[in-house]
């Protein structure tokens, strides 16, 4: 096994399962007494074989239901996390990417990708897409190809039709496979797909390295004790990492080498390794009507359902292309009710909705013939009203752009400041980084982007701007833009934009709540008062020019800093209020800044230094984020 991937089978399956993201529990044995299973090894066209299993429905078993008898079509899931168990008498006890589709009835294969479990060739991790191939170079688009033909001449009782579909890595494999698809794809579902690592999916944020991420996901696997999991000797995340030093020492915490985490460390600039693994560049030849899924609260892979979604649009106007966004942490609308996550609640089972209302009529319609009310272009949940709404276009088309400026004593309103001379600062310490949870966490909890802020509203290297009680509801849909003036007394600085939600004080609680335990001693979840992180990113300053070549700043000369966040759908209810936080850490989400112009990952101890932050917000030098406000 590829000794560079190979910790990516165990760590990346504790949040994502390569086929089985569906309800049955483990004691469940429908797949045993209503699917066979067997077993192939599909040649690619340069002779490189992949090991596929095709769980093909019994028709007999499904005689006493509703289900259809037969010919079935293709549901097929390729995954760099292995298809196991091997052996055609050994049959997982869930298949598929959900009930519903599994009791309806299809030929679900799980393919595993190039040098990964069953299959040969060699593993590239988010393997570049080739847009003009010779004879014999290969690609996922090829390899998916090259899988199909072979499947629909090898697996009997087949319709001809081929849905794909998977999250995260599976979600990549899903979009690279419909590139140049083969004409039998009909219907193609790119979850939560990993489209560009350096813009907001994974592993950099505003050019920021998400440091807890990257190495909870690669010590899950490898220097693990004997209980299976890396020993941090803490369970306080914040002190580990503070305790670390510069992110290149987590290197030696490996009892191995970590090329790719080495990678990541290495190409701390937009250089040709992130833009080579750029899909969004390459969404070409689609002929599958597309149903692409993320979710408003993904940690993972939050940006690339967005820009999967608008390059297929881009470069395949023809194209049937719906995006649906939940109110969803990574993979929720595969699993689970989707009708909370962390304090928050969105009063109804969003995940069920999605997969017996939407997911399940798309696959129906186009691999079965049968009848299904056509998809908006975006299906997406409205969080703060939680409602579903409908639009013809994403963003929607009838929305104003607007910008909420800073003001003098923590103001906040779309009034542009008419001050000749005005700016406030804070002392950024790399030493004392600003959390991201105020509670004990070594991973990175998935409730972390709806969490309550106002711990961070109480310090003193963090700004606040706030509006006065909204007198109406205020939607805002779409990217947030953060649009800042800002200098600095060091050569480099991170602003970290946050919009928030701040519920009025008499805010109902939950009902049937089950209390919430947390370090701070509260016991019980209290919405008076709650500032819910809405949307949160970083931007680190030195890339404020370009992603390829940064630049320092100059000791206190103002700096222009615009930046865009990931999207949002959410509507600030009257009587509560908008707020916006800007701080220079977020800890340990992002590796700290040392505040100094340097390669970060290997920066010295003594480079690591306070700095003085300013944002301006006068008339000549306003600064705000804009937004897209519906009417």
């Amino acid at each position: 096994m590829n000794i560079r991937f190979r910790l990516l089978v165990w760590v990346f399956i504790s949040f994502t399962v390569a086929v089985t993201a569906q309800e049955p529990t483990p004691s469940d044995n429908f797949v045993q007494t209503h699917y066979t299973k067997h077993e192939y090894r599909i040649p690619m066209r340069d002779g490189v074989t992949l090991y596929a299993a095709a769980y093909s429905p019994l028709p007999q078993a499904f005689a006493d239901t509703k289900a259809d008898l037969g010919p079935y079509p293709f549901m097929i899931t390729r995954t760099p996390y292995g298809c196991a168990p091997y052996g055609e008498n050994s049959l997982s006890p869930r298949i598929g990417i959900s009930r519903k589709l599994l009791e309806s009835g299809y030929i679900f294969v799980c393919e595993d990708v190039r040098g990964r479990g069953m299959s040969q060739g060699v593993f590239i991790e988010m393997s570049p897409h080739i847009d003009h191939k010779s004879a014999s170079e290969v690609d996922e688009s090829t390899d998916m190809y090259d899988t199909v033909e072979f499947l629909l001449h090898h697996v009997q009782n087949n319709n001809g039709k081929v849905g794909v579909a998977g999250y995260s890595y599976m979600g990549f494999y899903t979009a690279a496979g419909i590139i140049d698809s083969h004409p039998a794809i009909k219907a193609a579902s790119p979850q939560a797909p990993m489209t560009n690592l350096f813009f907001n999916d994974d592993w950099y944020h505003g050019g920021a390295f998400m440091e807890n991420s990257a190495f909870g996901f690669y010590t899950s696997h490898w220097s693990r004790n004997a209980s299976g999991r890396f020993d941090y000797g803490t369970p306080d995340g914040y002190q580990f990492f503070l305790g670390v030093g510069p992110t290149k020492n987590l290197e030696q915490l490996f009892k191995e080498p970590n090329p790719y985490f080495s990678d990541l460390l290495t190409h701390t600039t937009y250089d040709d390794y992130w833009k080579m693994r750029d899909l969004s560049r390459h969404m070409t030849g689609v002929h599958a009507a597309v149903l692409v899924v993320g979710g408003w609260f993904d940690a993972e892979d939050l940006s690339g359902p967005f820009k999967t979604f608008h390059a297929i649009d881009e470069f395949n106007p023809q194209a049937t292309n719906s995006l649906v966004v939940g109110p969803w942490s990574h993979g929720g609308w595969n699993m689970g009710e989707g009708d909370r996550l962390g304090d928050i609640t969105f009063g109804q089972s969003t995940g069920t909705f999605f997969r017996s209302q939407i997911e399940f009529p798309f696959f129906e319609h186009y691999l079965k013939d049968r009848p299904a009310e056509s998809l908006p272009k975006a299906y997406v949940f409205e969080t703060g009203t939680n409602v579903w709404r409908k639009y013809d276009a994403w963003p929607p088309h009838n929305t104003s752009a607007r910008t909420l400026y800073f003001h003098a004593g923590g103001k906040l309103n779309f009034d542009p400041p008419t001050e000749r001379v005005a700016s406030d600062q804070y002392l950024s310490d790399p030493a004392h980084p600003v959390p991201f949870v105020n509670y004990t966490a070594l991973s990175v909890p998935q409730r972390y982007m709806t969490d309550d802020q106002r711990f961070a509203a109480e310090r003193p290297d963090v700004l606040t701007y706030e509006t006065d009680p909204l007198t109406h509801d205020l939607t805002i849909v779409g990217p947030v833009r953060p649009m800042l003036k800002i200098a600095s007394t060091g050569t480099d600085s991170d602003f970290v934009v946050k919009l928030i939600d701040v519920y009025p004080g008499n805010a109902p609680n939950p009902e049937s709540e089950a209390p919430v335990r947390r370090n701070s001693g509260q016991t019980q979840v209290q919405l008076g008062g709650y500032e819910q992180l809405v949307r949160g990113e970083p931007m680190r300053a030195k890339f404020r020019d370009s992603w390829e070549k940064p630049t320092p700043l100059v000791f206190g000369k103002m700096a222009a800093l615009n930046s865009e966040m990931p999207d949002i759908n959410h509507t600030f209810l009257a009587g509560h209020r908008i707020m916006v936080q800007i701080q220079s850490s977020w800890f340990p989400l992002i590796d700290r800044n040392p505040q100094t112009f340097t390669n970060i990952p290997s920066a010295k101890p003594e480079q690591f230094v306070k700095a003085t932050e300013t944002v301006y917000r006068s008339a000549d030098a306003a600064s705000g984020i804009r937004v897209l406000v519906l009417p």
